[in-house]
């Protein structure tokens, strides 16, 4: 099955989506994806919003490159992750990827008889490149935690072959991990990265805007499209924080570990009206997900000035070539970013 997603903030595009041998179109405008040279320079970062989490997120082990302590303690990552390093270390047990809500295998941009986008691109190559062993989870774009969560532990059952895993996911690892505990399927550490682990702003205001009267028209339409809805409004801050959280306490015996981003929109970003929502009521956050909301555990960092779909190397590319055209150098390499990632595994004996 091949599936593809609009998700909060991404620009539209003329995309298919492949469900059950039939192929559904969906046109919408398409809008520029690139956001062009920067306008704003790079400076450090010491933002008194940053605070701790009131789970007790720790503070990380050292770390390379230029980091930037913020008043509050937090770590934020100027640029450890610009550039490849000529070694890391493989962690012990193999990484499993599992994209988040709204997440796909595959993106059809020019048709179903050209490539598609995979949703890790470059990344799990270049894992596989360096010897550390890597499987990418196939669930479901949307529907609810619970359900995705489920798809999420037969799918690693079915690939690890009740191998140690370690995990780079989000919510539906939580919840399988916490509550679903598969028999065959041993989670040694989990990493989530600019996860809502408190829900997003940015949700709310979504609701707030379509209201509640028009809420059943939008998700049938998005269930003629193969959409299920189940988890759009557990993406609220008052669910995450009154209904998910008290219910999927961590599970002893596993490392939870996670990274925030806080971006800098230019005036030609199509994060910035999704990151001032967000910024005017949590506070720093990476056009979707605030720094606050994405702790949890061992806290290991703040990358700054890096959005959403830099962190999945999506925009990384095409963005730097113009923001180093204008003179400036790039401080994040999202293959860079996997690769220290896997390197801290291997590190703390995982």
């Amino acid at each position: 099955m091949r599936a593809v997603s609009t998700m909060y903030g991404l620009p539209w595009f003329s995309i298919g989506v492949r469900r059950s041998g039939h192929m559904v179109w969906l046109s919408q405008k398409s809008r520029n994806l690139t956001t062009s040279s920067r306008l704003l320079h790079q400076r450090e970062v010491h933002d008194p919003r940053l605070k701790e989490s009131s789970d007790g997120s720790k503070e990380p082990h050292s770390t390379e490159g230029t980091n930037i302590s913020g008043r509050d303690g937090d770590n934020v990552i100027h640029d450890q992750f610009s550039v490849l390093r000529s070694s890391y270390r493989a962690p012990k047990y193999p990484i499993i990827l599992a994209h988040g809500l709204l997440g796909f295998d595959e993106l059809l941009i020019a048709g179903p008889n050209m490539p598609g986008i995979e949703y890790w691109y470059g990344i799990r190559d270049a894992l596989a490149a360096r010897d550390i062993q890597v499987m990418t989870a196939t669930v479901p774009p949307s529907g609810s935690i619970e359900a995705r969560a489920q798809k999420l532990s037969e799918d690693i059952e079915r690939k690890a072959g009740g191998r140690e895993v370690n995990i780079i996911a989000g919510l539906d690892s939580r919840y399988m991990i916490s509550q679903l505990k598969p028999p065959n399927v041993c989670v040694k550490s989990l990493t989530t990265i600019s996860t809502p682990h408190r829900g997003s702003a940015f949700a709310d205001y979504m609701f707030k805007s379509i209201g509640m009267t028009n809420i059943p028209k939008l998700y049938r339409a998005l269930e003629f499209f193969g959409f299920e809805t189940g988890a759009f409004e557990q993406l609220t801050q008052e669910y995450m924080t009154n209904s998910f959280n008290p219910r999927t306490p961590d599970l002893e015996g596993v490392k939870y570990y996670s990274y925030g981003a806080l971006l800098r929109p230019t005036l030609t970003s199509v994060f910035r009206k999704s990151h001032q929502i967000v910024e005017n009521i949590e506070g720093p956050n990476d056009g979707l997900v605030s720094v606050a909301s994405s702790k949890w555990g061992t806290y290991r960092g703040t990358l700054d000035n890096v959005s959403h779909l830099d962190l999945i190397n999506w925009t990384n590319r095409l963005r730097w070539y113009f923001w180093e055209l204008t003179g400036h150098k790039r401080n994040f390499n999202a293959i860079a970013f996997y690769l220290g990632i896997s390197d801290m595994l291997a590190k703390e004996g995982l």
